[in-house]
């Protein structure tokens, strides 16, 4: 047998497919499906949900699709560390007033960090997904790369960032260089039991698929209401809670108004949403933290890039800076909608992933509060 490697299965055609093509080049295959959910009334009917990522049809499904390839198979409990670095942070950053990403953390803290930990105890090279990406080995550099999948409509690389050198060296994503068409044709080709089967939602712990409601039962000390104000203050009306509105949300304010107004910011000290016109939406730059440096090792200097503020948006022209505190400043040459705090934002050269982090504030605040913070993080 090759190399052994260590398959995370969630039940879906994608992780499926990824099995069987190692399986198919050699390598010694061990199937997990994670198994992070708390044992709660609502992540049990989560659970029975066929369409949710890690349910107990998904495993049903794995365990078929493992039995198929011949592969042993386990269910790891992941609980605890799912909802202390992923379930509790998505509320409180929502308190914050921020906007999080709960998928990038999940790849962080779960599907690569303990995974890789397992890994080592079952004496496994690697570990693999079904996530769509690539990896290659830059020889000029002796840096681990992440790049974009050839299948840029299914691309993943922007939920990846956070890869170190040590995980990317560990790691192969077999469905990199596959379109979705590809991935179904090969388990169609293969018999899967998973071959036919719908995408998953996205946020996986949230059983309505409305991240409010699964705040008002996980969190219900965000729903403290407060002023809606424009801005110059004049208070428009009351909010339920800042951590259910979202920079730049235009439904649900509940505003009697002249114009169409959009939330432009969130102030978690004053409990005060934000609001204004569209063009109060747009933003020159932004600050970064907890950046992770992937192709590069670091910056020490200006440096042009394609960067990606949200998982659907298109890449927009930046120039990047070192900023104070290991952050970086971002000069957008066009202005962007909707710079979000707590987003995820990706920096690219073409199909390679120069590195990424979480949107501080942005650096053109229209609002009082805002700028102040700005200018303090500089």
């Amino acid at each position: 047998m090759g190399k052994r490697v260590l398959v995370g299965m969630s039940g879906g055609v994608d992780s499926s497919v990824a099995a069987a093509l190692l399986c198919e080049a050699g390598y010694d295959v061990i199937g997990v499906t994670l198994n992070v959910w708390p044992e709660r009334d609502a992540m049990q009917a989560l659970a029975e949900r066929e369409d949710a990522c890690c349910s107990l049809s998904a495993v049903e499904d794995a365990r078929r699709v493992a039995d198929q390839l011949g592969i042993p198979y386990y269910v790891l409990n992941f609980k605890d560390v799912f909802e202390r670095q992923v379930m509790a942070n998505f509320a409180a950053e929502y308190a914050r007033g921020r906007t999080p990403n709960p998928c990038v953390r999940c790849n962080q803290f779960v599907k690569f960090d303990a995974l890789l930990a397992r890994a080592v105890a079952v004496d496994a090279d690697y570990v693999a997904t079904g996530h769509y990406a690539r990896i290659d080995h830059d020889a000029a550099s002796g840096r681990w790369r992440l790049l974009r999948a050839l299948d840029r409509t299914k691309d993943q690389s922007y939920v990846l960032y956070v890869m170190s050198q040590e995980r990317l060296a560990r790691t192969l994503f077999p469905l990199g260089e596959l379109t979705k068409p590809a991935v179904r044709a090969q388990a169609a080709r293969l018999g899967l039991a998973t071959a036919d089967k719908a995408e998953s939602q996205e946020i996986c712990f949230v059983p309505t698929g409305n991240y409010r409601d699964y705040l008002a039962a996980a969190a219900p000390a965000t729903r403290r209401r407060g002023p809606i104000v424009d801005l110059d203050g004049r208070v428009l009306g009351t909010h339920q809670g800042i951590a259910y509105y979202t920079i730049g949300q235009r439904k649900g304010l509940g505003l009697a108004a002249g114009q169409p107004l959009y939330v432009v910011d969130l102030l978690p000290e004053a409990n005060r949403v934000v609001v204004g016109p569209r063009e109060a939406l747009l933003a020159t730059g932004c600050l970064v933290e907890d950046v992770n440096y992937v192709a590069l090792a670091g910056l020490d200097g200006p440096l042009a890039a394609q960067a990606r503020i949200r998982y659907k948006a298109e890449d927009a022209p930046v120039e990047l800076a070192p900023a104070a505190g290991g952050r970086l400043a971002v000069r957008f040459l066009a202005p962007q909608r909707a710079v979000t705090p707590g987003q995820t934002i990706v920096f690219y050269a073409g199909d390679v992933v120069f590195a990424g982090g979480t949107i501080a504030c942005r650096l053109d605040a229209t609002v009082p509060g805002e700028r102040a913070a700005a200018l303090a993080a500089t």
